[in-house]
């Protein structure tokens, strides 16, 4: 029976319905819709394919944009500790000097102290020296008996 009914709708009229395809509508109505849908599938894939191009090239330009912060970032960091360490070798170099001055001018304040003293030394020597040749000219002129002990 199927097969004669197969056989008869090989032969339909134009004005007839054709054999329903799926959902119901009817295979040659269902092949005049793909038809008339196929530019617009085409058109969606097309669109489809050109979004995917966007999207991985979008892709590859932030790849290339993150590297090129990242490359941005490291000179930054670069040039931060070049300055942090030129800056480390300027204050050590001026801790050096000041340092260095400060040693010169304690050393020009010792120098300075000690000439005075020498100053008062030569100043006050001639008495000193008086005083001790006197002492020792008593402690002679002593009697043995009168000289303190051990000299």
């Amino acid at each position: 029976m199927a097969g004669f009914r197969d056989f008869l709708m090989r032969f339909r009229p134009v004005g007839l319905p054709g054999p329903a395809a799926a959902g119901g509508v009817p295979a040659d109505r269902a092949a005049e819709l793909t038809a008339e849908l196929e530019p617009q599938l085409a058109l969606l894939r097309e669109a489809e394919s050109e979004a995917r191009t966007i999207r991985e090239q979008a892709s590859e330009e932030a790849a290339r944009r993150r590297e090129a912060a990242e490359r941005t970032a490291t000179d930054i960091v670069g040039q931060a500790h070049a300055a942090a360490q030129r800056v480390r070798e300027e204050s050590a170099a001026r801790i050096h000097d000041a340092t260095e001055a400060e040693a010169a001018a304690l050393l020009a304040a010792a120098e300075g102290d000690v000439a005075a003293l020498r100053d008062r030394v030569e100043r006050h020597m001639p008495a000193l020296v008086d005083r001790v040749v006197a002492g020792a000219i008593e402690d002679l002129a002593a009697p043995d008996d009168a000289r303190p002990e051990g000299g």
